[in-house]
């Protein structure tokens, strides 16, 4: 950007993301009060319009906490989970991990299944754990940012239903770039955030509640503050947050969001994330000795992991990060942890794809033919 210390790159990292002209701009907007009547002038409709992008049932209530993604799904875990009670992490890879870590450090009785990544969670296998297990909580991945896997909500929440379960559901990488499943699954947190598939700074964790879960926050003890659902809830209810937010990301979400809703059109969206992941998909197929590290049939709309050609290290993506720096992009060399995993069991590592938010299929052209010819050297 002009008069900028910094270079100009485009991200196809997996978050942040590459973010519009228009919507940069729109951080300079005018500054306002957050208790103020111009809050609800940005606010009003951003609670609206993510409502709208989530479809969300008139009795689930939505949230923006400060911070990320994190923030909300730990929120969940401190508002939900009662002293005694037993929370299963079912994960398919490092964010799904990450939470379940987020549980012992709060403290709480908690079940890991790890299934191995690049595959989606067995709903066989769930349902016998919960059967076994009886826990009262069970947290699940909608998109595994790792490892490029999208699981089948509907069909995980109708298992943890069916055993009386409350179900949360990460969906931190995935939100505005594929159809959301609350009202499909009935799930009773869906946690996500500001800046991957949305196309904004981050910022705001975005957390829709359930019916069931204000009822069962209601009987936990040591919810803390920011953490505390309860506590967002008459805020929320007047479209401010419970402490001050960014206001520059207020004004830009507010231009944002009502872009997605008003301008592009949510099935326009998500018919672009699809196409996206099918050139990511085709571009890997070609790709002589590099292979998909994703189930078919499990392949996210909004981030395609590749496995690396035999004999190629981390260390060597790393370098190709550095040589597509210098023609002006930013490549996701893969998730640091996973890739020490794998090279340590004797794997190839993988490198990621990133292809959410307001990337466009032209871009995405241009960025895989770069990625080719860097690949190939």
């Amino acid at each position: 950007m002009a008069n900028s210390p910094f270079p100009e790159l485009t991200l196809f990292i997996t978050g942040p993301t590459y973010i519009r002209p228009e919507v940069r701009a729109a951080g300079a907007w005018p500054e306002y009060g957050h208790r103020d009547a111009e809050n609800a002038k940005r606010f009003e409709p951003i609670f609206r319009n993510l409502g709208l992008i989530a479809g969300l049932p008139a009795d689930y209530r939505t949230i923006l906490f400060l911070g990320s993604g994190s923030t909300g799904m730990e929120a969940s875990i401190r508002s939900l989970v009662a002293e005694g009670e037993t929370v299963l992490h079912a994960t398919v890879g490092a964010f799904g991990d990450l939470w379940h870590k987020m549980s012992v450090a709060n403290g709480k009785k908690t079940v890991h299944l790890a299934f191995e990544p690049g595959t989606t969670v067995d709903p066989a296998v769930l349902d016998a754990a919960l059967a076994e297990l009886k826990p009262a909580v069970v947290a699940i991945t909608h998109n595994e940012t790792s490892t490029g896997v999208a699981c089948d909500v509907p069909a995980l929440c109708r298992v943890i239903k069916a055993h009386g379960a409350l179900a949360l559901v990460d969906g931190v990488s995935i939100f505005g770039g594929a159809p959301c499943p609350i009202a499909e699954s009935g799930c009773d947190f869906y946690a996500t955030a500001t800046q991957k598939a949305l196309g904004l700074h981050a910022g705001f964790g975005i957390g829709f509640v359930s019916p069931a879960a204000v009822e069962k926050a209601r009987h936990v003890t040591g919810r803390g503050h920011a953490t505390d659902i309860l506590s967002h809830l008459g805020r929320a209810e007047k479209f401010q947050t419970q402490s001050t937010p960014n206001g520059a990301l207020g004004n830009q979400m507010y231009l944002q969001l009502n872009y997605i809703v008003e301008e592009e059109g949510l099935a326009a969206r998500y018919a672009r994330h699809v196409a996206m992941r099918d050139m990511a998909v085709s571009f890997v197929k070609a790709l002589p000795g590099f292979d998909l590290f994703a189930d078919e049939g499990s392949r996210s709309p909004t981030v395609t992991a590749v496995a690396a050609a035999q004999g190629m290290t981390a260390a060597d993506l790393r370098a190709v990060k550095e040589a597509l720096r210098a023609r002006g992009y930013l490549f996701d060399p893969g998730y640091a942890k996973l890739n020490e995993d794998l090279e340590a069991a004797g794997k190839r590592p993988i490198f990621r794809i990133g292809h959410m938010g307001d990337i466009t299929p032209t871009m995405l052209e241009a960025y895989l033919k770069d990625l080719g010819e860097a690949l190939a050297r």
